[in-house]
């Protein structure tokens, strides 16, 4: 009897994480509701959505500040994110642990890339730890301005921390300039992204099939906004370009091709044409007045994909997507809020809705 119950994990799923499942659902019913977002959108200044935040799950999240500002009320958002992510991540057994883990890896670059950045620009680390992703923290960040090339910030910063073996490809002895930076994002995320999808993968079960989907989209996604950025640059050759793209999406391995030949946007739309998916995210997208960016089409998926994981019981995509969901929901508040603030009423419906 155990040895078939260990083919279907789902029987024992709630032996060990059953309790952390029905909290993060239990979370995923505060996000915000269309009707909410409507009494947001009515708001004159930044104190009207600090009241009608108070009315949601938000509560009085924002009590304590004297000064609101945009950055103010980014900050306190994604406080609220750690705080609730990191009661998950406390309470959990190991292999859940690892999993929670993993979903902070992608801040961690993130925040490797900011600091990397603003050092190039001779910006005080200081300010600049503090534009950081709090989950995506480490111990070694501060030191990341004594590095010179990826050999130098391999030494000195990547070692001892889980991105170490994901940076091993990006070592080299060139100076680090912006293009340099570039690539070395686009480098560490698409080995954080396979080995991502390899452990999702040896979960099986529900969490391969949701997770597995999920991150394939994201690696997709990466690939065609890769390809798009590159043009007008010489800097990036079309072997380099290809070298960054993840390979575990539905384009790996002939859309991918494709996409490395590519000269400019419309023959990576006739490469999205062969995918239904990505066919209609470049259909309804552009850039005149009125359209949606492609950038906002890719985040309507990646909304849709999200919810689709609390459809099935029993499995690890809802913490990842709980996350992704509330992420959106942030990137919706600020995008309000700046929208009071500068006074552009025109545009503050161009949030992308959730539930």
């Amino acid at each position: 009897v155990i040895g078939k119950m260990a083919d279907y994990p789902e029987l024992t799923f709630n032996i060990d994480n059953g309790y952390l499942e029905g909290i993060v659902r239990g979370f995923r019913g505060g996000i915000l509701s269309r009707a909410e977002y409507l009494n947001l959108v009515q708001c004159e200044t930044l104190e009207d959505l600090k009241v009608q935040l108070q009315a949601t799950d938000y509560g009085s999240f924002l009590a304590n500040e004297a000064i609101l500002t945009v950055s103010v009320i980014d900050e306190k958002l994604r406080d609220k994110l750690v705080v609730e992510f990191e009661y998950l991540r406390n309470q959990c057994y190991p292999q859940l642990g690892r999993f929670l883990d993993y979903i902070t890896y992608s801040h961690m670059i993130d925040n490797i890339i900011l600091l990397l950045t603003g050092s190039l620009h001779q910006r005080q680390i200081g300010e600049l730890r503090q534009k950081c992703h709090p989950l995506g923290s480490f111990d070694e960040m501060e030191s990341i301005n004594i590095a010179n090339t990826p050999a130098d910030l391999h030494n000195a910063v990547m070692v001892d921390t889980p991105l170490a073996p994901y940076f091993e490809k990006c070592i080299s002895e060139q100076d680090l300039d912006e293009v340099h930076i570039e690539i070395i994002r686009n480098t560490l995320y698409k080995a954080y992204l396979e080995d991502f999808y390899a452990f999702c993968k040896s979960l099986g079960g529900t969490t391969a099939e949701v997770m597995c989907r999920l991150l394939e989209f994201e690696a997709d996604r990466r690939a065609f906004i890769i390809t798009i950025n590159s043009f007008g640059t010489t800097a990036l050759s079309k072997d380099e370009r290809a070298k960054l793209y993840p390979t575990i999406g539905q384009l790996h391995p002939d859309g991918l091709a494709k996409l490395a030949r590519a000269n400019d946007y419309e023959e990576v739309r006739q490469v999205a044409d062969q995918y239904y998916d990505y066919q209609i995210i470049f259909t309804g997208s552009g850039n005149g007045p009125g359209d949606k960016t492609l950038e906002d089409k890719f985040y309507e998926r990646e909304v849709e994909l999200n919810k689709l994981s609390f459809v099935q019981q029993f499995h690890f995509g809802v913490f990842y997507s709980y996350v992704k969901l509330k992420e959106q929901e942030s990137r919706n508040i600020v995008w309000i809020a700046e929208c009071i603030q500068q006074n552009h009423r025109g545009k503050i419906d161009n949030y992308i809705p959730i539930f």
